[in-house]
Protein backbone atom coordinates (compact mmCIF):
# COMPACT_ATOMS: atom_id res chain seq x y z
CA UNK A 1 0.00 0.00 0.00
CA UNK A 2 1.13 3.40 -0.86
CA UNK A 3 -0.38 6.53 1.24
CA UNK A 4 -1.99 9.13 -0.69
CA UNK A 5 -2.56 12.94 -0.53
CA UNK A 6 -5.16 14.48 -3.10
CA UNK A 7 -6.36 18.21 -3.19
CA UNK A 8 -8.43 19.39 -5.73
CA UNK A 9 -10.42 22.68 -6.23
CA UNK A 10 -13.33 21.88 -8.31
CA UNK A 11 -15.49 25.36 -9.45
CA UNK A 12 -19.54 24.21 -9.26
CA UNK A 13 -21.32 25.98 -12.15
CA UNK A 14 -24.00 28.89 -10.99
CA UNK A 15 -27.26 27.58 -9.91
CA UNK A 16 -30.06 29.54 -8.55
CA UNK A 17 -31.04 29.82 -4.93
CA UNK A 18 -32.22 25.92 -4.16
CA UNK A 19 -30.36 22.84 -2.47
CA UNK A 20 -28.88 21.21 -5.56
CA UNK A 21 -27.48 17.60 -5.51
CA UNK A 22 -23.84 18.37 -6.97
CA UNK A 23 -22.29 14.58 -5.83
CA UNK A 24 -21.35 14.12 -9.66
CA UNK A 25 -19.48 17.50 -10.35
CA UNK A 26 -17.51 17.00 -7.21
CA UNK A 27 -16.46 13.17 -8.04
CA UNK A 28 -15.66 14.19 -11.87
CA UNK A 29 -13.64 16.98 -10.37
CA UNK A 30 -11.15 14.73 -8.86
CA UNK A 31 -11.10 11.81 -10.83
CA UNK A 32 -7.60 10.56 -8.72
CA UNK A 33 -10.30 9.61 -5.88
CA UNK A 34 -10.15 6.41 -8.20
CA UNK A 35 -7.18 5.96 -7.02
CA UNK A 36 -7.72 5.51 -2.80
CA UNK A 37 -8.57 2.16 -1.86
CA UNK A 38 -9.50 3.44 1.91
CA UNK A 39 -9.41 7.10 3.01
CA UNK A 40 -11.06 10.50 3.83
CA UNK A 41 -12.61 13.15 2.14
CA UNK A 42 -12.75 16.62 2.89
CA UNK A 43 -14.77 18.59 1.18
CA UNK A 44 -14.51 22.77 1.77
CA UNK A 45 -16.96 25.41 0.17
CA UNK A 46 -15.00 28.82 0.11
CA UNK A 47 -17.63 30.80 0.57
CA UNK A 48 -20.13 32.49 3.25
CA UNK A 49 -23.58 32.13 1.51
CA UNK A 50 -23.66 28.61 0.44
CA UNK A 51 -23.00 25.64 2.46
CA UNK A 52 -22.50 21.99 2.21
CA UNK A 53 -24.97 18.64 3.18
CA UNK A 54 -25.81 15.23 2.16
CA UNK A 55 -29.22 14.20 2.41
CA UNK A 56 -31.91 12.16 -0.52
CA UNK A 57 -30.65 11.57 -3.78
CA UNK A 58 -34.09 10.79 -5.58
CA UNK A 59 -36.74 12.72 -4.62
CA UNK A 60 -36.47 16.37 -5.71
CA UNK A 61 -39.50 17.17 -2.99
CA UNK A 62 -37.00 16.62 -0.17
CA UNK A 63 -35.03 19.63 -1.99
CA UNK A 64 -38.19 21.89 -2.30
CA UNK A 65 -38.68 21.40 0.60
CA UNK A 66 -35.21 21.93 2.34
CA UNK A 67 -35.81 25.35 0.09
CA UNK A 68 -39.27 25.91 1.42
CA UNK A 69 -38.26 25.50 5.31
CA UNK A 70 -34.89 27.63 5.01
CA UNK A 71 -36.80 30.42 3.02
CA UNK A 72 -39.33 30.16 6.00
CA UNK A 73 -37.09 29.89 9.16
CA UNK A 74 -34.71 33.15 8.13
CA UNK A 75 -36.81 35.59 5.72
CA UNK A 76 -34.96 37.71 3.54
CA UNK A 77 -35.47 41.03 4.47
CA UNK A 78 -36.08 40.91 8.25
CA UNK A 79 -36.25 44.43 9.57
CA UNK A 80 -33.67 43.00 12.31
CA UNK A 81 -30.85 41.82 10.13
CA UNK A 82 -27.87 45.57 10.41
CA UNK A 83 -25.77 43.87 7.34
CA UNK A 84 -28.04 44.41 4.37
CA UNK A 85 -25.03 46.53 1.89
CA UNK A 86 -25.46 43.52 -0.23
CA UNK A 87 -28.95 42.46 -0.66
CA UNK A 88 -32.30 41.85 1.10
CA UNK A 89 -31.11 37.98 1.20
CA UNK A 90 -26.92 38.35 2.19
CA UNK A 91 -27.33 38.32 5.16
CA UNK A 92 -29.94 35.00 5.79
CA UNK A 93 -27.40 33.63 3.68
CA UNK A 94 -24.80 33.26 6.39
CA UNK A 95 -27.04 32.76 8.63
CA UNK A 96 -28.22 29.29 6.45
CA UNK A 97 -24.25 28.79 5.46
CA UNK A 98 -23.84 28.01 9.33
CA UNK A 99 -26.83 26.26 10.10
CA UNK A 100 -25.36 23.80 6.90
CA UNK A 101 -21.95 24.00 7.57
CA UNK A 102 -18.81 24.86 4.95
CA UNK A 103 -17.54 21.24 4.67
CA UNK A 104 -18.20 17.61 4.89
CA UNK A 105 -15.86 14.80 5.88
CA UNK A 106 -16.42 11.43 4.12
CA UNK A 107 -15.21 8.15 3.59
CA UNK A 108 -13.66 6.74 0.47
CA UNK A 109 -13.65 3.31 -0.11
CA UNK A 110 -12.53 1.32 -3.42
CA UNK A 111 -12.21 4.59 -5.29
CA UNK A 112 -15.59 6.11 -4.49
CA UNK A 113 -17.37 8.07 -1.66
CA UNK A 114 -18.93 5.51 0.60
CA UNK A 115 -21.91 7.65 0.15
CA UNK A 116 -25.02 5.37 1.45
CA UNK A 117 -27.53 4.20 -1.32
CA UNK A 118 -29.98 7.03 -1.30
CA UNK A 119 -27.48 10.09 0.05
CA UNK A 120 -26.17 12.49 -1.76
CA UNK A 121 -24.02 15.75 -1.49
CA UNK A 122 -26.03 18.78 -1.98
CA UNK A 123 -24.87 22.26 -3.06
CA UNK A 124 -26.98 24.67 -0.81
CA UNK A 125 -27.07 28.03 -2.90
CA UNK A 126 -28.41 30.57 -0.49
CA UNK A 127 -28.34 33.71 -2.60
CA UNK A 128 -30.05 34.71 -5.48
CA UNK A 129 -27.45 34.85 -7.78
CA UNK A 130 -24.77 33.06 -5.57
CA UNK A 131 -22.29 32.60 -9.05
CA UNK A 132 -19.76 29.55 -9.39
CA UNK A 133 -18.98 28.24 -6.56
CA UNK A 134 -15.37 26.97 -5.34
CA UNK A 135 -15.39 23.66 -3.79
CA UNK A 136 -12.45 22.40 -2.53
CA UNK A 137 -11.33 18.62 -1.96
CA UNK A 138 -8.77 17.15 0.31
CA UNK A 139 -8.59 13.43 0.39
CA UNK A 140 -5.88 10.87 2.11
CA UNK A 141 -5.91 7.62 1.81
CA UNK A 142 -4.13 4.49 0.86
CA UNK A 143 -3.50 3.71 -2.94
CA UNK A 144 -2.70 -0.03 -4.23
CA UNK A 145 0.82 0.65 -6.19
CA UNK A 146 -1.04 -0.47 -9.38
CA UNK A 147 -3.60 2.60 -9.12
CA UNK A 148 -0.14 4.88 -8.52
CA UNK A 149 1.68 3.83 -10.92
CA UNK A 150 3.01 6.82 -12.97
CA UNK A 151 1.95 9.08 -11.13
CA UNK A 152 3.95 11.31 -8.58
Amino acid sequence: MHRVWIQQQVTLRPRPRGFHLVTDEIVDGVPELASLEVGMALVFIRHTSASLTINENASPDVRRDFSAWFDRAVPDGAGYFAHTLEGPEDMPAHIKSSLTGASLVLPVRDGRLALGTWQGIYLCEHRNDGGPRDVLVTAYGSANMRSCAGTT
